[in-house]
C-alpha cells in the first residue's frame, strides 16, 4: 500500500481507508506493508496509525508549493513532477524487495501510474474528484464546480486570471487530464463510488475505463460494533454532526438553517476540528450546539451508536462517506444532501428510510425536525454489514488478479 498522507497523529478518510483495508488483509491470511512519507515517519510510525504491519518510508514531500499561490496559476509540471517521485520510490521498493504481488497506491497524483516499473502489477485507488480536478474537490465558491474546460480551471488559481494566467493553468489542467486518462487505460482503477466514474467521464468522455472497476468505500464493521457497545441506548434529541470542519462540509450552511428551528429538546454536537471551528463556534455555540472538537474513533463510534440521529451535512459532492456509512451500520438515522455518491449508500440501509436526503439544506432541517418529533429507537446491531471491508476484499483480491 502506497499513500502519501501517511503517517500522522489524525488521520483523513482516505487514510483510514489504506489502515483499514491493510490491517482487514492481513487478518486474511496476506502480508502487507504501507509505504508512505518520510518526512514524517518515525520508528512508531505504524503504531501511530493503527497499523499492525511494517511501515516503510517512502519519499519526502516537504516544499510542494512551487509557488503557485503567489504566482497564481497551476504549474504544468508540479503534479508530475510528484508522481513520478512517487512511482520512483514505491518502483524501486518494490522491485528491491521482489515479492509483492500488487502495489495498491492510494493517494492524490492519478498520473503515477504512468511512472511506475511496467513489470509492476500497479493498481490505484480514487478517492475523490483528483483524477480530472487538481484541488480534488470540484467546489469552488461555496458552490460545486460543474465547468469541464481546462481553461475554467485558472480561476481556482487566481480570482482574476486574466489571459496568461488562464493559458498557463489551462494547458497544467490538460496535461494533467491527459497523463490520468493514459494512466487509466494503462493500469487497474477502483473508484469508490459510481459516482466518481461518472464524473471523470463528464470531463473527459471517450476515456478508456474498461480496466476499472467501482467497489464502494468501506468501515470495519466487527471493531465498530465492539467500539459503539459502550455508546449505551440512543438520547432522545441528541443530533451528531461529525468531520473536519472546513469549507464544503456544511457545518457553517447546516447551523445557519438550523438556528431557530431545532426543537427544545435537541442537543447538536458537532465532533472534529478544522479552519471553521472557531468562528462557528464562537457563532453557535450555546446549551443546544455544542462543539467537543477532534475525538478518537472510539468516542465517535460511541457517540455515533447514542445519537437519535446523525447529519452529514456536506454542500461538496461526497464521493462515498465513511460518516454515513458508520451511522447506517449502528442503526441511526442519518440525513444528508442528495450529492455526489450520497444516493448509492441507500443500498446499505439496516432498515427502509434510514438514509434520507435532502435537496437543499432547509429541507434537511425539515427532515431533521422530524425525525426528532419521532421517538428514538435502539435496534439491535445485525451479524454483518454490506459495508464491512471483509465483504470488499474477495472483491479487491479478484481484482489484483486480474
Amino acid at each position: 500500500m502506497v499513500s502519501e498522507d501517511l503517517p500522522g497523529a489524525q488521520l483523513g478518510g482516505l487514510a483510514k481507508h489504506v489502515v483499514t483495508l491493510s490491517n482487514a488483509l492481513m487478518e486474511d491470511g496476506h502480508h502487507v506493508d504501507i509505504m508512505g512519507r518520510s518526512d514524517r515517519a518515525h520508528p512508531k510510525s505504524a503504531e501511530e496509525i493503527g497499523f499492525q504491519g511494517r511501515f516503510v518510508p517512502g519519499f519526502d514531500f516537504r516544499r510542494v508549493g512551487w509557488k503557485e499561490a503567489q504566482l497564481g496559476f497551476f504549474n504544468p509540471a508540479k503534479r508530475p513532477w510528484f508522481a513520478a517521485k512517487v512511482a520512483r520510490a514505491l518502483s524501486e521498493h518494490a522491485l528491491a524487495i521482489g515479492n509483492y504481488d500488487v502495489v495498491h497506491y492510494h493517494g492524490h497524483l492519478p498520473m503515477a501510474g504512468l511512472y511506475v516499473d511496467p513489470a509492476l502489477n500497479f493498481v490505484q485507488t480514487r478517492h475523490d474528484q483528483g483524477s480530472e480536478c487538481v484541488t480534488h474537490l470540484r467546489f469552488k465558491g461555496d458552490a460545486v464546480c460543474t465547468e469541464t474546460s481546462p481553461r475554467a480551471c485558472a480561476a481556482c488559481a487566481h480570482a482574476a486570471p486574466g489571459p496568461v494566467r488562464s493559458l498557463l493553468s489551462g494547458h497544467a489542467v490538460a496535461r494533467y487530464r491527459d497523463e490520468t486518462e493514459r494512466t487509466f487505460a494503462r493500469h487497474k482503477t477502483i473508484f469508490v463510488s459510481d459516482f466518481l466514474r461518472r464524473q471523470f467521464l463528464r470531463a473527459l468522455p471517450h476515456a478508456d475505463l474498461s480496466r476499472s472497476r467501482v467497489i464502494h468505500n468501506f468501515i470495519n464493521y466487527r471493531k465498530l460494533a465492539r467500539l459503539a457497545e459502550n455508546g449505551g441506548t440512543p438520547k432522545q434529541g441528541q443530533v451528531l454532526l461529525a468531520g473536519r470542519i472546513d469549507t464544503g462540509k456544511g457545518f457553517a450552511e447546516f447551523l445557519a438553517a438550523a438556528r431557530d428551528r431545532l426543537p427544545p429538546q435537541a442537543q447538536v454536537l458537532v465532533v472534529g476540528d478544522g479552519p471553521l471551528r472557531a468562528r462557528l463556534e464562537a457563532e453557535y455555540a450555546s446549551e443546544q450546539v455544542r462543539f467537543l472538537g477532534w475525538q478518537p474513533n472510539t468516542e465517535v463510534a460511541a457517540l455515533t451508536a447514542a445519537s437519535h440521529v446523525c447529519v452529514v451535512p456536506s454542500v461538496w459532492e461526497e464521493p462515498c462517506g465513511t460518516t454515513i456509512l458508520e451511522a447506517l451500520a449502528l442503526g441511526r438515522p442519518c440525513l444528508a444532501l442528495a450529492r455526489g455518491g450520497n444516493p448509492e449508500l441507500a443500498v446499505y440501509e439496516s432498515y427502509p428510510g434510514q438514509l434520507r436526503l435532502a435537496t437543499s439544506m432547509p429541507e434537511l432541517v425539515t427532515h431533521l425536525v422530524d425525525e426528532l418529533a419521532r421517538p428514538a429507537q435502539a435496534r439491535p446491531l445485525p451479524a454483518s454489514a454490506g459495508m464491512d471491508v471483509y465483504q470488499a476484499i474477495p472483491k479487491i483480491v479478484d481484482f489484483y488478479e486480474q
